[in-house]
C-alpha cells in the first residue's frame, strides 16, 4: 500500500503577497554602462556588486546596426533605472566603459531620470603597451 505524504503548505488558497524577485530597498548604487560600436548595456548593481536590473539596446527591440546608435543607449538607459527608481535609488556612481556611440547618450539619460549621481568614471580598460605583435610573415 502507498504511503501519503503529507502536504505541509498547500500553495492553492494563498494569494502571493510580492512577486518572486525579493525587493530590496536600494538607496545608493552603481550604474555601469559598456558601450561597444554594435551595443550598449546598462547594469545597476547595489554597492556590493548584485545586479539589480539591467538592459541593453538589443533586449530594447533595436536589430543590427540600430544596436550601437545614441537613441538607442538613452532607451536602454531609462529602462534599467525605471526598475530600481521604484525601489528607491537616489543616489548612483556612474562607471562607463568602451569607445561606442552610445556612452553620452546612456549618461544624459541617467542625468535626466532624477538620480543623484555621486561621481562618473570611465573604467575603459587601456592597454599601457598591450600585447607583442605578431612576427612579419616575409621578409
Amino acid at each position: 500500500m502507498a504511503k501519503t505524504i503529507p502536504r505541509i503548505g498547500s500553495r492553492r488558497n494563498t494569494t502571493r503577497i510580492s512577486s518572486r524577485k525579493n525587493t530590496r530597498r536600494i538607496p545608493k548604487g552603481v550604474i555601469h554602462v559598456q558601450a561597444s560600436f554594435n551595443n550598449t548595456i546598462v547594469t545597476v548593481t547595489d554597492v556590493r556588486g548584485r545586479v539589480v536590473s539591467w538592459s541593453s539596446a538589443g533586449t530594447c527591440g533595436f536589430g543590427g546596426t540600430k544596436r550601437g546608435t545614441p537613441f538607442a543607449a538613452q532607451t536602454a538607459a531609462g529602462n534599467a533605472i525605471r526598475t530600481v527608481l521604484d525601489q528607491g535609488m537616489q543616489r548612483a556612481e556612474v562607471m562607463i566603459k568602451g569607445p561606442g556611440l552610445g556612452r553620452d547618450a546612456a549618461l544624459r539619460a541617467i542625468r535626466r531620470s532624477g538620480i543623484l549621481l555621486t561621481f562618473v568614471r570611465d573604467v575603459t580598460p587601456m592597454p599601457h603597451n598591450g600585447c607583442r605583435p605578431p612576427k612579419k610573415r616575409r621578409v
